[in-house]
């Protein structure tokens, strides 16, 4: 069921889901499920990775994750790993729009919400930027703390704020967009990499082996087809993904080549939801296998 063409309006889907808040959590997942992928949700005995992403949700509840969810809070753990030289330099972080002292501001920056995915203003030069515009969305965005979307347990208890950050550019093409790495983590262990290039003009997506062997699978989003050199921070990334990812049974680590230097992105548990559409399908299964639900459901 494409439930996009049937609710064209992205607005009025989250509209729905604040209503439905009510239902009881295990019931939405199974409801949403069926209804993402035309597939009947097996939680007693998953095999499928989404399947496991929906047991996840429903059924690990570990506080880390909720302050590792946070794009603010994050930075902590991130700096405890041993990692600070890492993190993206923080232009400020407010409660409110109104607090952002838009004069103070470099004139590239990036704003994001602590409590949302895909919540990012890029401003690449602010002349051009709509000031109003712009607190009137992350305004917004704050106010979204209460939509629990996809049931995603870490995103419950966030404390919404905002947060700006220093624009990163690639010295050798300024108007280039950067190549996000995506290491897949299981255990501590990164099992596989994906990456985005390309997000906001015509986006692709590939996926690797942690030797850099590209894989014939592709996601909702198309394939780049094996064109990406492999990051002379492979190896560094892969180490730091490791260190980040060893509190969890899974977790996506994100992290930027730049300049010859890396940088961290974000930490995400629900990967895409759990409701990510693979091709070939099996490698649903391949993902799936690597994901060892652990035996304690609960840590809360």
């Amino acid at each position: 069921m494409n439930y996009k063409k049937i609710i064209k309006s992205k607005e009025l889907r989250f509209k729905i889901l604040s209503w439905l808040e009510f239902i009881p959590d295990k019931v939405m997942v199974r409801l949403q499920y069926w209804i993402k992928t035309g597939k009947i949700l097996n939680l007693k005995h998953p095999k499928r990775f989404n399947e496991k992403i929906q047991w996840y949700k429903l059924f690990y509840r570990d506080p880390l994750m909720t302050k590792c969810a946070d794009k603010y809070r994050v930075r902590e753990y991130v700096a405890s790993k041993g990692y600070e030289e890492i993190l993206i330099p923080l232009c400020g972080a407010y409660d409110c729009a109104e607090e952002i002292d838009f004069d103070k501001l470099p004139d590239e920056f990036v704003l994001k919400t602590t409590n949302g995915s895909h919540t990012n203003i890029i401003c690449r030069n602010k002349k051009k930027l709509n000031i109003r515009d712009t607190v009137n969305t992350l305004n917004s965005w704050l106010k979204q703390k209460s939509v629990k979307l996809g049931r995603e347990w870490a995103y419950y208890n966030i404390e919404p704020k905002i947060v700006c950050e220093q624009f990163l550019k690639d010295s050798q093409d300024v108007n280039s967009e950067l190549k996000d790495y995506k290491f897949l983590c299981f255990d501590g262990e990164v099992k596989y990499i994906w990456v985005d290039v390309n997000r906001s003009t015509n986006h692709k997506r590939n996926f690797y082996d942690v030797s850099w062997n590209y894989l014939e699978v592709e996601s909702d989003v198309p394939s780049y087809g094996d064109n990406i050199e492999k990051p002379e921070g492979l190896k560094k990334m892969l180490e730091i993904a490791q260190r980040l990812s060893e509190e969890f049974p899974h977790v996506r680590v994100d992290l930027y080549w730049v300049n010859n230097k890396v940088y961290f992105g974000e930490l995400t548990f629900y990967l895409l939801s759990g409701y990510e559409s693979f091709y070939p399908d099996n490698f649903d299964y391949v993902l799936g296998r690597e994901f060892n639900l652990p035996e304690v459901k609960t840590k809360v």
